[in-house]
């Protein structure tokens, strides 16, 4: 009895002890903060998030929401809070500009080797591109002629057709680059011009939308049949209307960039370097955008013509896209909502 009681004993002294180490293991365990926008959390949980804690051996905790309320968040807590974020290239310039984020030591992350250039170093010594897009034109080609230039929105054939992002969107502010364009002048030199050619633009403007599900309700019902938008809603506007169209603009669509930076106040900059590495390798980028997550930046990922339909995706494709300067879009916006506003009686 009493050697059967010893063994009861060191048996639990022994389970104590593993318990003992197992949880000293779990509290030592480094936890990555990631700020990030919270949709397709499955996929993004199943491709990213769970292969990256086996390999580092951490855990991972999201703070969610969209891009000015989590960078407000970050603003108040001086960049501290967080190790990683994930904004659209507008807001991270915004957040470099408050001075919120640390540069990325490339020599750190290699996989940014493997992706397009547009997406290497988009706003200098900070965080790289993770995933690109574009903004341009969808029609419906049943009912209106090809559009081949972004000088095209200004047709006569156009009238009470089109449907602009509203100035405050991702996509309004280009509307402002654009009408520069059609001017002949710079917008951030000739603002004037630039808004006398959105004022010309008018009658061919049926409304402004705010989200991009209002804008697929406007072309779903004929109110209107020309749209500028991000591609992203390209699907949900051809299940509405099946002959909706991307054009192929001469002058190039806009690249819109999806960026992962550091925030200064971030305590574990190592491990969110190897998560920004993760996030750009081969495995990481082909599973994404196969799924329908995001589209690739990585140049290995192959896709069939099915699932690269859905993306700004290849060589040609990327290389035609202009980009934008956000530190003087920024800088210029306020002062466009103004005038903006004033044309279409916000």
């Amino acid at each position: 009895m009493g050697s059967d009681i010893m063994k009861r004993v060191w048996t639990a002294l022994a389970v104590a002890a593993l318990a003992d180490v197992a949880g000293a293991t779990s509290a030592s365990a480094e936890t990555l903060t990631i700020s990030w926008w919270g949709y397709n959390g499955d996929k993004m949980n199943a491709n990213i998030i769970e292969p990256f804690k086996k390999m580092c051996g951490c855990d991972v905790v999201f703070e969610t929401g969209n891009n000015a309320d989590r960078l407000n968040k970050l603003a108040i807590r001086q960049g501290a809070g967080v190790d990683v974020i994930f904004l659209t290239d507008s807001f991270s310039q915004i957040g470099i500009d408050q001075g919120l984020f640390l540069p990325v030591d490339r020599a750190k992350v290699p996989n940014v080797e493997h992706v397009y250039d547009i997406a290497k170093a988009p706003q200098g010594e900070y965080g790289p591109a993770y995933t690109i897009g574009r903004v341009g034109i969808v029609y419906d080609s049943a009912k209106v002629k090809p559009l081949t230039t972004w000088d095209d929105l200004w047709r006569d054939d156009l009238k009470s057709a089109v449907t602009l992002p509203g100035i405050t969107t991702t996509a309004g502010p280009m509307m402002v680059l654009k009408a520069g364009d059609h001017a002949d002048v710079d917008a951030y030199e000739d603002e004037d011009a630039a808004f006398d050619a959105i004022e010309s633009l008018k009658p061919n403007v049926v409304k402004n939308y705010n989200t991009g599900s209002e804008m697929v309700n406007l072309i779903s019902t004929g109110e209107a049949t020309v749209a500028v938008a991000q591609d992203f809603t390209l699907a949900s506007l051809q299940k509405a209307v099946p002959t909706m169209t991307w054009a192929d603009l001469e002058d190039g669509a806009i690249a819109t960039l999806n960026t992962v930076n550091i925030p200064k106040g971030s305590e574990h900059v190592d491990l969110a370097l190897k998560f920004i590495n993760f996030l750009l390798s081969d495995e990481v980028q082909q599973k994404e955008a196969e799924q329908g997550v995001d589209a690739p930046v990585n140049v290995n990922v192959k896709l069939t013509p099915d699932e690269a339909k859905l993306w700004t995706y290849g060589a040609d494709m990327v290389g035609s896209l202009t980009t934008v300067d956000y530190a003087a879009l920024n800088a210029a916006k306020d002062a466009w909502i103004d005038r903006w506003n004033e044309i279409f009686g916000m």
